[in-house]
């Protein structure tokens, strides 16, 4: 019996244990839903730790009384209900997101686009086409031909001044142009005296000289001018300048010749060379026997590099004629005279000379004794300070480098040729009209 009373007290023991513990576990275990906490904040809900008992303690509960272990279960149980039951109170978190002080959810913060400034306006369009019209682009390349015209008289070489546009008419390989710019000019010039400075007869260096000197001191404020002498070599005494003295300082330069050859073409033809890199109207004052004796060029290569050149102006003056007349009386040459071999050579230089100066709208001089320079300087001067100035669009578009003749005629309000009345006299005068006999077309590509 001892031993059955024994078994019984543990059973009863071990019923009331499991009684206890149930509440607890259920609690547990078994929460009510909880309304999901807002974004930011920490939703950790504390759990309570059941507590442990010992065996001693489980006995004596059971051993002083079975109702009071009954009473005090269900306190013990809805103390656990109400805790599960209960969430603690939400906690803010962080400004920026994060833990808290407790481990619980991380909140990520959104992400913050940085400001951008607006765009700018659209430029104002202060050209408006019409409506219905898009943007076109238009280029032209339509070549601009320029001719200086000279009008002198025959006589007395002097400018003829106060003509109109309607006086004009220009043709280009015989076909009338419109001229779309007409003035009449008086400006500066850009010069290069072209001597020859050869030891050939002291006759033709005094004959250069004093052509240099008496150009020299005809110079106005802003000329540019420029001295070159040639012999077997070009030399340039001074570069562009408008200074007289130095001017006059490089011709002071040309004391005595060291050579005795004259290379015309190839000074004429690096003078042309230099001077096409040179902007507006130029012009070479060549002072020359007209005698070649030892150029690499030959006469169709310079005249070539003469139409290619543009702006530029040839005055061609011939040295030596008061020697070349005395020797045709036989006080000149080896032999007391010129043969008719030289004569010819002189005079194939003159021609030459000559038509250096038409193709450029220049003028070709032949003076015979020293006191006739001051008078072909002044009707230079009146020939390139003085002149009208000429622009077309010509009518052949074609780039095919093809050379073409220009003719310039002068007319009355009829169309008839001009005529030019002495108002003195009454009487018509005889005129020249100087200018450029042509001008090589452009290629394609240059």
């Amino acid at each position: 019996m001892k031993y059955l009373g024994h078994r019984v007290l543990a059973s009863a023991v071990i019923a009331a244990g499991l009684w206890m513990w149930t509440p607890a576990m259920q609690a547990q275990y078994d929460r009510p839903a909880t309304a999901p906490a807002p974004k930011g904040t920490s939703t950790k809900k504390k759990q309570k730790k059941p507590v442990e008992q010992s065996p001693a303690a489980t006995g004596q509960g059971a051993s002083s009384s079975v109702p009071g272990s009954n009473a005090a279960a269900p306190d013990a149980g809805a103390a656990g209900q109400a805790g599960a039951g209960q969430a603690e109170p939400a906690q803010a978190g962080p400004e920026l997101g994060g833990p808290d002080a407790n481990s619980g959810a991380i909140a990520i913060p959104r992400m913050v686009k940085p400001e951008t400034a607006p765009p700018p306006p659209p430029p104002v369009n202060r050209f408006r086409n019409p409506p219905g019209l898009s943007h076109l682009s238009l280029n032209v390349s339509a070549p601009l031909v320029n001719v200086d015209v000279g009008v002198l008289l025959e006589k007395s070489h002097q400018f003829v001044p106060n003509l109109q546009k309607d006086n004009f008419e220009v043709f280009e390989n015989g076909v009338p142009q419109k001229i779309t710019h007409f003035e009449q000019v008086e400006a500066p010039i850009t010069a290069v005296l072209l001597l020859e400075f050869a030891q050939t007869n002291y006759d033709f260096i005094y004959d250069m000289k004093n052509a240099a000197y008496t150009f020299a001191n005809e110079m106005q404020p802003h000329d540019e001018v420029a001295v070159v002498t040639y012999a077997m070599h070009t030399n340039i005494l001074t570069d562009f300048t408008d200074s007289k003295q130095r001017v006059m300082d490089a011709l002071n330069s040309m004391v005595i010749p060291t050579w005795d050859e004259t290379d015309m073409f190839d000074a004429l033809y690096t003078t042309l060379d230099r001077l096409a890199r040179v902007k507006g109207r130029k012009y070479i004052i060549l002072v020359s026997s007209g005698l070649n004796s030892f150029s690499k060029l030959t006469l169709d290569q310079v005249l070539r590099k003469i139409r290619q050149t543009p702006d530029v102006t040839i005055f061609s003056i011939s040295t030596g004629h008061y020697a070349r007349i005395m020797a045709e009386g036989g006080g000149f040459g080896p032999f007391g005279g010129m043969s008719s071999m030289q004569e010819i050579t002189f005079l194939q230089g003159d021609n030459e000379l000559r038509t250096f100066a038409r193709m450029t709208g220049g003028e070709y001089f032949a003076p015979r004794f020293e006191t006739e320079m001051p008078d072909i300087f002044r009707q230079i001067n009146e020939a390139i300070r003085n002149k009208y100035e000429l622009s077309y669009t010509p009518t052949d578009q074609k780039k095919d480098g093809t050379y073409r003749h220009i003719q310039v005629r002068l007319v009355n309000d009829e169309g008839q040729p001009l005529v030019i009345v002495d108002k003195k006299h009454h009487r018509p005068l005889k005129y020249e009209v100087i200018a450029k006999q042509g001008y090589k077309a452009p290629l394609p590509v240059q």
